[in-house]
């Protein structure tokens, strides 16, 4: 596996490695997980995503396995055993953001039913297949991101920036951001041509 060409930016580190080999870009379609990447997404938000994976086992321990009909539910008491967990980011308003987030995606799921349907919408289901050969190509943002950011904050979502809504997407494979010279992209490209 170390003589295969990846992108650059997931670097050495075998828990990193193995999120862009495994995970990133894939389509994803499991509400659970979905929501996961959303609040893992969000409390990225001034830090870098390898410190958010490295946290990612005690974020699904302390939020019931990012179960939103639970964490819906959280009251103060909950705000103040999370705060004390240092197994997440220990942030008042990153936690705030998970409840509530975690509510709108209640109202998500009675209007379109399920996150997997709100989300794939807006890009006609099937993943948006760039060609990017440098990372410098890659935005941080994109008018569709934009797009989703203003419906969500309409809908009640916190931390829900264009830049952490690409993210998001690039997370959950809506798009495809590896670099074509990465192994990646030609396994993603054909899996998309398969069935996503």
């Amino acid at each position: 596996m170390n003589d295969l060409t990846r992108c650059a930016w997931c670097g050495a580190e075998p828990y990193y490695v193995a999120y862009h080999d495994t995970e990133w870009g894939v389509p994803l379609h499991d509400e659970r997980a979905l929501f996961e990447f959303l609040t893992l997404e969000g409390a990225q938000a001034g830090l870098s995503w390898s410190t958010i994976l490295k946290k990612r086992e005690g974020y699904r321990r302390a939020f019931d396995n990012f179960d939103a009909e639970r964490i819906a539910r959280y009251g103060e008491a909950d705000v103040a055993r999370l705060l004390a967990d240092a197994g997440i980011v220990r942030n008042r308003l990153k936690i705030a953001s998970t409840i509530a987030n975690a509510r709108a995606t209640l109202a998500i799921h009675e209007e379109f039913g399920g996150l997997d349907a709100y989300f794939w919408r807006f890009v006609d289901g099937r993943p948006i297949q760039n060609a990017r050969t440098e990372l410098s190509q890659v935005p941080a943002s994109t008018p569709l991101s934009d797009t989703i950011s203003r419906d969500l904050k309409q809908r009640g979502f916190k931390f829900v920036g264009s830049t952490i809504v690409y993210a998001h997407m690039q997370a959950t494979g809506m798009v495809n951001d590896h670099l074509v010279s990465c192994f990646r992209h030609r396994e993603l490209v054909e899996m998309a041509g398969k069935d996503v």
